[in-house]
C-alpha cells in the first residue's frame, strides 16, 4: 500500500484519483456529520455542491431532509449540519447535504476506484476496511480544507488515518506529506480537542456556540461505521454489501 495526503480539496483532479482509493476528511464538520447521522440511522446522504443543486436534487427526493451551510452559516430553509442537533431527527431519513468544503471534496473524488468518508469518530473502522479490501492500492487521504486554505484539524485527522493504516499494513509506503501528518498526530494526539477548537474553523464554530460539538467530534472511533460514496449517495458500507 502507498499512502499520500492531499492538503486541500483544490488539489484533487480526475487523473490523480483514477484507480486509487480516496478517504475524504472534513473534520469540522461535514465528514463528522456524515459519520454521525449514518450511525444514528440515516439511510443515505447525498453530497451536493451548493444550495442550487440541493434544491434540484430535492425534486427527486422530496422526503429527504435538506441540510446545509455555506461559509459556516446555515442555508435558509435548511437544517443546520450539526451532528448533535441532527442525530435526533435522522433515523430512517435520507439527507441531502450541502457544505462549503466536505461535500465538494467527496464529489471531486468521484473518479476514484473507491471513496470513503472518515473523521476522528470512525477513522480506525475506515482504516480496517481499507486494509482488508485495498492492501495493494494507493490510498489518497484528502483534507478538504476551507475555501482553498489548509486546515489544521483535517491534517490531524489525516495523521490519525495514516497511523491506523500504517499499523495495519506494515509494508505501507508513506509520502512525505503522509509522514508529516502521522508525526503531527503522534505529537498532538493528546491535545486533539485543543487543536480542533483553536483552528481557524474551530474558532468560528466556538463563536457560534458549538463547544459541545467540538468535544464530541474529538472522540476517537466512537462509531463502528464505514461510509462509502457510490457516485450518488454516501451509505454505510455494510448496506452496500447487501
Amino acid at each position: 500500500m502507498k499512502i499520500h495526503v492531499l492538503l486541500k480539496k483544490e488539489e484533487i483532479n480526475p487523473i490523480m484519483t483514477e484507480g486509487k482509493v480516496v478517504v475524504v476528511l472534513d473534520i469540522l464538520l461535514a465528514t463528522s456529520t456524515i459519520t454521525a447521522v449514518l450511525a444514528e440511522g440515516a439511510t443515505y446522504v447525498i453530497p451536493v455542491l451548493n444550495e442550487r443543486e440541493a434544491k434540484e436534487t430535492f425534486v427527486s427526493y422530496p422526503n429527504a431532509l435538506l441540510v446545509g451551510e455555506y461559509e459556516g452559516k446555515t442555508i435558509e430553509g435548511f437544517l443546520d449540519p450539526n451532528p448533535t442537533l441532527l442525530k435526533k431527527k435522522v433515523s430512517g431519513q435520507g439527507i441531502i447535504l450541502s457544505t462549503t468544503n466536505g461535500t465538494v471534496a467527496v464529489r471531486k473524488s468521484r473518479h476514484a476506484k473507491c471513496v470513503y468518508v472518515a473523521s476522528l469518530l470512525n477513522g480506525e473502522e475506515v482504516a480496517k476496511k481499507i486494509a482488508t479490501l485495498h492492501s495493494e492500492d494507493t490510498v489518497l487521504v484528502v483534507c478538504s480544507g476551507s475555501s482553498d486554505h489548509f486546515c489544521l484539524e483535517d491534517f490531524l485527522g489525516a495523521g490519525y488515518i495514516v497511523k491506523s493504516l500504517n499499523m495495519l499494513c506494515e509494508s505501507a509506503e508513506l509520502t512525505d506529506a503522509a509522514l508529516a501528518s502521522l508525526l503531527f498526530y503522534e505529537e498532538m494526539k493528546e491535545q486533539k480537542e485543543t487543536i480542533l477548537s483553536r483552528s481557524r474553523v474551530g474558532q468560528m464554530l466556538m463563536n457560534y456556540g458549538f463547544e459541545e460539538e467540538i468535544h464530541e467530534i474529538a472522540e476517537l472511533n466512537k462509531y463502528p461505521i464505514v461510509p462509502i460514496f457510490d457516485g450518488e449517495k454516501i451509505i454505510a458500507a455494510k448496506e452496500r454489501m447487501k
